[in-house]
């Protein structure tokens, strides 16, 4: 999907949007395009001068609808309940969650709450958060106007195994495994989350989106030849941010999106994702554990 094409989007006066990590990147073009038609943007992120930074940007654009920043810090299981409940508290409704955080090829880490980096900011934070604003997601939408959920997902996931036994990846930690896996385990929720929402009636929507290759800062903990190696090509063939937040924008905001979930989506296509993404009985063991791991009732 292309500028001219977002530009035909349906206007999305008195929707609500939860963008997280949308102070730069893919994130800010999907909190700032949201905004543009419209819709009422909260940017989450962890860094506080740039978020008031992004929102000051979008503002000087004279969108039409509103945007504000929230810290939500989503390696912090404690910081994902804080920002829920404050969120709740104000008493908006929730039409759209894009969950866009997201970090790429760190070093062996673990998150405060003793979890996996990668697996905590691209995962199981997003996990937490989307169970904690569902309630919201289901009152807020109604039939022919559902409420829509988006997963950030990668081509990497097509090489992810979600170790069971080992989501910590304690026993033979490889940051590309572990980038891998979580980029799965959030194709496997989202398959997991439609279910239970469609047999429970709910209009809700779910999506994992593909943005292809783009050239943002998730690429920054590249070692440093693989950086000076990455520069020439990155011009040629990775997609901007703008292209990149194009497919985010579009299951968020798309008429023909309307009621349409359980999509691996790429170019606005659905897509055949990984074999594995679709192993019912693997999605329900991991939607499981991870209600174990963040302390939620199954």
């Amino acid at each position: 999907m292309n500028s001219r094409e977002l530009r035909v989007l349906p206007k999305q006066h008195g929707r609500v949007a939860v963008v997280t990590g949308g102070t730069r990147g893919m994130g800010y073009e999907t909190a700032r395009h949201l905004a543009r038609l419209g819709m009422h943007v909260v940017i989450a992120g962890n860094e506080r001068t740039e978020g008031a930074a992004a929102v000051g940007r979008i503002q000087e654009e004279g969108v039409e609808g509103k945007v504000e920043f929230v810290f939500l810090d989503l390696t912090s299981l404690k910081s994902v309940r804080q920002f829920a409940q404050a969120f709740k508290d104000r008493g908006l409704p929730l039409h759209v969650l894009v969950n866009n955080a997201g970090t790429m090829m760190v070093p062996e880490r673990q998150t405060e709450d003793g979890f996996e980096f990668h697996f905590t900011l691209n995962y199981l934070g997003h996990f937490l958060l989307t169970n904690l604003l569902l309630g919201m997601l289901k009152r807020s939408g109604r039939q022919g106007c559902c409420s829509r959920i988006i997963n950030m997902s990668s081509a990497t996931h097509y090489a992810g195994v979600v170790h069971m036994d080992d989501l910590n990846r304690r026993i033979c930690y490889s940051s590309h495994g572990a980038y891998s896996q979580s980029k799965l385990a959030l194709v496997l929720f989202t398959y997991y989350l439609q279910e239970q929402l469609t047999a429970g009636g709910f209009p809700v929507t779910v999506n994992a989106v593909d943005p292809g290759m783009v050239d943002t800062a998730l690429y920054d903990n590249l070692w440093s030849l693989a950086q000076t190696l990455k520069r020439p090509v990155a011009k040629i063939l990775f997609r901007t941010p703008a292209e990149g937040a194009s497919i985010s924008i579009y299951a968020a905001a798309a008429s023909e999106m309307e009621g349409v979930g359980a999509c691996y989506l790429y170019n606005s296509h659905k897509t055949q994702s990984s074999d594995s993404s679709y192993d019912s009985e693997l999605q329900a063991q991991l939607w499981k554990k991870s209600c174990e791991l963040v302390g939620l009732q199954i």
